[in-house]
């Protein structure tokens, strides 16, 4: 009994900066969508490109990359821990997913090229005309993906969230 104690306590806490981490990425895309790519929205198109730009460069820092693959490690190991106790594996489960395709995925295979592609961008040796193809071709698809990866954060915290209220049963 004392072993199964201490483990599901190691679980709980897994459990715990699982959400933690999960809630602060939620958070981070859902300020870019109601309100960091609404107020860039409004600049002019070099001053816009150099934003983003600049956005882009930073966020490529140890805390982003904490709480970005830090969900990405932890809600599979997490879903892993709580295999067996129900329903709170199937949370965790579909939190996994739903963050590793939707969250991950898109960053990988949407949002990081059009970043990479935005970085090699020469704005100051550009014209006019290029700079606002660049900022077409750039601005909607991205914050598309970003919107995308927004709902399935927040549909992440929120599987989480129900792992941590029913964490072994249901509610009568």
């Amino acid at each position: 009994m004392h072993h199964k104690s201490k483990y599901m306590k190691m679980t709980t806490v897994f459990l715990l900066i699982t959400a933690v981490l999960t809630a602060l990425i939620a958070g981070l895309f859902y300020a870019y969508s109601c309100s960091v790519v609404l107020g860039l929205g409004k600049l002019s198109d070099t001053e816009y490109l150099r934003a983003m730009q600049s956005i882009n460069r930073e966020i490529l820092n140890p805390v982003f990359f904490m709480s970005f693959m830090g969900t990405a490690v932890l809600l599979p190991l997490t879903t892993f821990l709580y295999r067996g106790e129900q329903p709170g594996f199937l949370f965790l489960l579909l939190a996994t997913a739903a963050y590793l395709i939707g969250v991950f995925g898109v960053t990988i295979v949407g949002n990081v090229p059009l970043n990479d592609m935005l970085d090699q961008f020469d704005i100051s040796n550009s014209t006019a005309e290029a700079v606002k193809q660049m900022r077409e071709s750039f601005e909607n698809r991205w914050n598309l993906l970003n919107n995308i990866r927004t709902a399935f954060s927040v549909i992440s915290i929120v599987l989480v969230i129900c792992a941590c209220i029913w964490n072994g049963e249901l509610p009568k």
